[in-house]
């Protein structure tokens, strides 16, 4: 055989083996996967509820306009600090403080009619006490002069008295007799104009009475033409100036409003926070609160209010309150207030909190991502003819197979095994791990597509380089 023969058939020989070795290597890992995997380890974990909102107030007020009117005083400026009960705007109120004018000259022409009934009703008590005392005096005399009347009778009868003895005793208690009766009759008519004077005194006072509420009612028409502050604050937003004209009771209206007071001794983060997380949330749970316009630095908070009502995410209005029903997402209002805020916070300031809902301490954790769901029925081996039987199976059992469990997959010898796992809380990143696994076991954590398709006892190649590096590789 000619030597050029030899080398092409060598040639051929190897290419046939190379062949052959490539293709039984292609066969041998055809099914096997290529996985990220991590250990089972233990750490602390925090939970966090992250939401998004404003900086607000506890308490503030919008100060309306209660009467109509032109602005003739506004006496603060946006940002000033006011303390309760201070006078904050003035609206023209000509006609309403005369009616106030016009109450008290009557009140206090009532008030002087009254005290002069008042004085003649002690002049006519102290008259009839005087007349009482005469009249006491004059009875006592008369008593005296009877019993002198009734003596000289006697003798006068035996005949041991003169006519004219008897006569002057006899004229001299009818002569009292009448001096009392006069005294009597002036008695009883000076205790009748006391009555009329009572009387007046007691009209008068009502007179004043009836005076006084006229002028608390038109005190009262006065006070709504000024604005006072409600409570310490400071003025926030100052929507109106001297001159302008403003209405009461109009919502939406500007002209209602004059101004806003806020109360910032407590300044809070009014956040939303989504369904699937409010359930974790508790009065009193520590926050930390960043806010868009002062970067850099977190401030300390705590939870001091749970709205109990679902708001839309796309209206903002409570879901209770919308006609159209919808199975979009909502949210919760909740209130967090904030521990120390700084001097130049600012009330409407766009902020984001994050709850601490939960803390745990070394407990065993996994990557989020490693977990998955599989039905029940997948993880269990069907024999060969498991269609046909698959058919046949009754309702309650296909039910029970198709039970979703949740779990992960642990490398074991070259193969995947799927373990039903119980968690915990949830970190930002990690997962608690409550039973079904130890530390040090080895899992499946990516990538996606993988864990999401993988099945139970595959066999699977270890491969935990980076992406640039798998890439470069290749």
């Amino acid at each position: 055989m000619k030597p050029k023969w030899k080398i092409l058939i060598t040639l051929i020989a190897l290419i046939l083996a190379g062949a052959g070795i490539y293709a039984s290597t292609v066969l041998a890992n055809r099914n096997v996967v290529t996985v990220q995997t991590a250990n089972v380890g233990r750490q602390d974990l925090t939970s966090l509820v992250t939401a998004s909102g404003e900086i607000k107030p506890k308490n503030y007020i919008n100060i309306g306009a209660n009467a109509m009117g032109q602005l003739t005083e506004v006496a603060v400026k946006e940002g000033d600090r006011v303390r309760k009960g201070q006078m904050l705007a003035r609206i023209e109120n000509v006609q309403p403080e005369a009616d106030v004018q016009a109450q008290q000259a009557t009140l206090s022409s009532a008030q002087a009619d009254s005290a002069a009934a008042e004085a003649g009703l002690n002049a006519a008590d102290e008259n009839i006490r005087t007349m009482q005392a005469d009249i006491d005096h004059n009875q006592a005399d008369l008593a005296r002069m009877k019993a002198d009347f009734d003596r000289a009778a006697s003798l006068y009868k035996d005949k041991l008295l003169a006519g004219q003895d008897y006569e002057l005793k006899k004229s001299t208690y009818d002569g009292q007799l009448a001096v009392v009766r006069q005294s009597q009759a002036r008695l009883v008519q000076a205790r009748a104009q006391r009555e009329q004077t009572a009387a007046q005194l007691a009209s008068t006072q009502k007179k004043i009475a009836q005076v006084q509420a006229g002028l608390t009612r038109v005190n009262d028409i006065l006070q709504k033409y000024n604005a006072y502050a409600p409570l310490d604050g400071i003025v926030t937003n100052l929507s109106v100036r001297v001159g302008e004209t403003v209405v009461p009771g109009v919502q939406n209206s500007a002209a209602s409003t004059i101004m806003t007071i806020a109360d910032m001794s407590l300044i809070t983060a009014e956040v939303k926070v989504d369904e699937t997380d409010i359930v974790n949330v508790r009065l009193n749970q520590v926050a930390d609160i960043t806010v868009d316009a002062i970067p850099n630095r977190t401030f300390k908070g705590h939870v001091i209010e749970i709205g109990n009502t679902a708001i839309l995410r796309s209206t903002g209005v409570a879901a209770s309150q919308s006609a159209v029903s919808s199975q979009e997402a909502k949210d919760f209002k909740v209130v967090v207030a904030m521990d120390n805020p700084p001097d130049e916070i600012r009330p409407g300031l766009s902020c984001t909190a994050k709850i601490t809902t939960a803390t745990r301490a070394n407990v065993l954790t996994i990557p989020i991502q490693a977990l998955t769901v599989r039905q029940k029925g997948d993880l269990e081996k069907k024999p060969d003819n498991g269609a046909a039987q698959a058919s046949t199976l009754n309702p309650a059992t296909e039910k029970a197979l198709k039970e979703e469990i949740q779990g992960v997959f642990v490398v074991s010898n070259g193969k995947a095994e799927f373990h039903k796992v119980d968690t915990g809380i949830t970190g930002t990143t990690d997962i608690e791990v409550l039973n079904g696994l130890k530390q040090g076991d080895q899992i499946v954590t990516g990538t996606y597509q993988v864990i999401r398709t993988l099945r139970n006892s595959a066999a699977v190649k270890v491969d935990n380089r980076n992406p640039e590096q798998q890439q470069s590789k290749t």
